[in-house]
């Protein structure tokens, strides 16, 4: 995610670092290149295109522009959505280091270490990575063995669920928490399902494969054929209307694709990496434990 501090409209007007302007370059070139070559030819008068009936171009416009509009909406619900979840998360770990409280030194310790064990393999299930074990083990207090074991596991989040739900059900059979505090610590792992069902979703469920090709194809041929109905009428400034208008339908439809996924690792994606250090951060100094330096953002990107 970029982050940024609040700058001057000028410096805004020229930023480069986190903008969709670089993946839409090379084709917005190619439709700039193409105009200028028909508005210098029709400029000069060597060669006169026929002349595209604007009506039609402009009703297309009008209808894509409101697709696109559907399409970033759709997509940002995606990246709000689950930008909500890991916001819930986080609350939930605050809410077992809280309820914690009523257990045992020990088996506090482990239910605390296992809710942070859960944060860092469910950025990893949905980034389709594996964590640094060195870095893992020395955050959640694994051995070895434990680690192996965890990546075994076909859905190693739930599997880290229910080892807090096996430590819960022993503190009741042992007499530590009574079974209110059970019901009402147990919902907390419940909250933490529901969060990886909704990020699971998100991520398996992209949007119809055959409407975003189609939005994709539709917004190329609007572009690409802008010069052949401006250029006779612009002339020299065709390049500077239709280079405007490719940048924002192109650049809509780039960006739109890249918020659909929002657990990846691109510039305006969540900051998962950031977001699982928080949680390490608070839970581990609760527990007196050493904690790790916060992930400062690299060249205005945070992880």
């Amino acid at each position: 995610m970029i982050v940024r501090e609040q700058t001057s409209i000028f410096k805004l007007l020229f930023s480069w670092k986190g903008t969709i302007l670089p993946k839409v370059l090379p084709p917005l070139g190619f439709v700039v290149l193409l105009s200028t070559i028909i508005g210098g030819l029709s400029y000069i008068g060597f060669l006169n295109f026929p002349e595209l009936p604007l009506v039609g171009f402009t009703l297309i416009g009008v209808v894509l522009s409101i697709f696109l509009g559907f399409k970033n909406s759709a997509c940002y619900d995606r990246w709000w959505e689950a930008r909500k979840l890991w916001g819930l998360l986080i609350a939930n770990a605050r809410h077992f280091d809280r309820d914690c409280r009523m257990l045992s030194q020990g088996r506090r310790e482990r239910v605390i270490h296992h809710v942070i064990v859960f944060a860092n393999v469910l950025r990893d299930r949905l980034r389709h990575q594996t964590a640094n074990p060195t870095e893992l083990v020395e955050t959640s207090g694994m051995s070895q063995q434990a680690l192996t074991q965890l990546y075994q596991q076909v859905n190693a989040p739930q599997y880290t669920l229910s080892l807090i739900q096996w430590e819960l059900m022993q503190a009741l059979k042992e007499g530590e928490i009574s079974d209110i505090i059970y019901t009402q610590m147990n919902a907390h792992v419940t909250e933490l399902s529901l969060v990886q069902t909704g990020c699971d979703r998100i991520a398996t469920t992209p949007l119809p494969f055959a409407y975003s090709v189609l939005l994709n194809r539709t917004v190329y041929f609007f572009c690409f054929m802008l010069p052949f109905s401006l250029g006779s009428t612009l002339g020299l400034a065709t390049p500077l209307l239709v280079g405007i208008l490719a940048y924002t339908f192109l650049g809509l439809d780039a960006l739109s694709s890249e918020i659909e996924e929002p657990f990846g690792t691109q510039s305006n994606d969540l900051p998962l990496d950031a977001m699982v250090r928080t949680i390490e951060i608070e839970l581990l100094g609760t527990l007196g434990k050493p904690t790790p330096p916060p992930i400062q953002a690299q060249d205005h990107n945070l992880l």
